[in-house]
């Protein structure tokens, strides 16, 4: 199945009815990374628009062309996409183990704790990784690694608030994780007291957002907790 042929029938809500046509631990594993990125890009465009948009002569900087626009470029595609990518294939790998019969007897909660934790550290560590790559093979921090790394923590500490471009990687994963939370807290016995403070049709999706939430928060409080160990 292309993903491109149906995937207008995604946009409007990423319903996991609709998504487990494209996220299924029965599909062939190359078309579950196409699918994946193809998901990710569609989740990246619309936030980093935006975040262009926003920023005061910055996309006029970018329309020149030049060095300004083949910076941005490389950091979307050699720091941005492949964070946004891992962490969007382990939230639909998820999502997909959650819709497995084998996974039936665990409550669903479990898979949002799990997702939340490993999102938050997926930010961090590829975050630094990609830092210290884009040091050593672009010159980027002016070539050193100590700084690279230094500056992790600041700006993973201001991506929720989208003060920065790591705001839209986190806000882009988003895409992977409504339809995995939304599914989990439909399920989940755990979440039931919170489901129900919502009305009926808005609960799942009120739970999904708080956790994603939650995730945005816990990000940004490692990260100023590691800020503050630091200095």
């Amino acid at each position: 199945m292309m993903v491109a042929e149906k995937v207008d029938c995604c946009l409007p809500t990423c319903q996991p009815a609709h998504m487990q046509r494209f996220f299924s631990t029965k599909m062939p594993g190359v078309n579950f990374v196409m699918n994946v990125l193809v998901f990710s890009l569609i989740g990246l465009l619309p936030v980093l628009l935006v975040y262009v948009m926003r920023a005061p002569g910055f996309a006029s900087a970018l329309m020149d062309g030049g060095p300004a626009l083949s910076r941005f470029l490389r950091q979307v595609l050699t720091n941005g996409l492949p964070v946004i990518f891992i962490v969007n294939y382990v939230g639909f790998f998820l999502f997909a183990m959650l819709k497995a019969k084998d996974t039936n007897s665990r409550d669903p909660a479990v898979f949002i704790l799990f997702d939340v934790i490993t999102r938050v550290a997926l930010f961090l560590v590829l975050h630094a990784f990609n830092y210290v790559l884009s040091a050593s093979w672009f010159g980027s921090f002016g070539g050193s690694r100590a700084t690279a790394l230094s500056v992790v923590a600041p700006t993973l500490a201001r991506s929720a608030l989208f003060e920065n471009i790591s705001g839209v990687y986190l806000y882009a994963t988003l895409v992977s994780a409504l339809p995995l939370y939304v599914t989990a807290a439909g399920k989940s016995a755990i979440l039931r007291p919170i489901f129900d403070l919502f009305p009926k049709k808005m609960g799942a999706v009120s739970v999904a957002l708080l956790a994603f939430l939650s995730a945005a928060v816990c990000l940004t409080a490692t990260a100023a907790v590691i800020l503050r160990l630091l200095s």
